[in-house]
């Protein structure tokens, strides 16, 4: 939802870094990579040691640059395919990062039950799969917009659940992965109705190379 309302707004601040970036002479793809590798970083090491609130504060700050890069095609006078295909691929890691390190916490920090273990990593499939449907979708011509969790409420649910239980909120975390299950499977379905009921759903694709 955010991604569809949450933008413009959103511009007031994105649009200055963003034209400050190209002024210093980074590149979208370039602020990608960057923006990528730190978010993985902040997750990976500082959360499996405990560090929540910084890991936290760190991911949702890096995760800001899948705006920047963005406006930054915009601005230089559109964006590539292989940019296009860097930055969601770059998303993908991102989130595997932070709920594969969410994951590790629960189980060698948290000693977390075995449900709540299966429910993390259900949520970082879902992960995946919301994604997957709409990039498989557009592929073949469907319009896929919206839907329940999207990449951005998906990644404000898991950043407040980590802040909450880094202050001491018992159970903060599970509870936010809990709505992320919930979410996450409502959105898998909508996406894939969205998907089901387009205009162009039942019209013929080529076959695959080879088959």
């Amino acid at each position: 939802m955010l991604s569809v309302y949450g933008r413009k707004p959103a511009s007031v601040v994105v649009e200055p870094v963003a034209k400050a970036f190209l002024r210093i002479g980074l590149t979208p793809n370039l602020t990608t990579v960057i923006g990528t590798a730190a978010a993985v970083a902040a997750s990976v090491v500082l959360i499996p040691l405990g560090h929540l609130v910084p890991a936290a504060l760190l991911c949702i700050f890096f995760a800001a640059f899948d705006m920047v890069d963005g406006t930054m095609a915009r601005l230089s006078g559109g964006g590539t395919a292989y940019g296009a295909t860097l930055d969601a691929s770059c998303d993908r890691i991102t989130d595997g990062a932070l709920f594969g390190a969410i994951v590790m916490w629960m189980v060698y920090v948290d000693d977390a039950t075995p449900l709540n273990v299966a429910v993390a990593l259900v949520v970082l499939v879902l992960s995946q799969v919301i994604s997957y449907v709409k990039a498989r979708g557009e592929a073949g011509g469907l319009s896929i917009v919206g839907g329940l969790i999207e990449r951005a409420e998906r990644l404000i649910i898991a950043v407040v659940g980590l802040v909450l239980e880094g202050v001491g909120v018992p159970f903060a975390l599970e509870v936010a992965l809990w709505i992320l299950l919930v979410g996450s499977a409502v959105t898998v379905v909508q996406r894939l109705r969205l998907a089901a009921n387009d205009e162009h759903a039942a019209e013929p694709i080529a076959a695959p190379a080879g088959s």
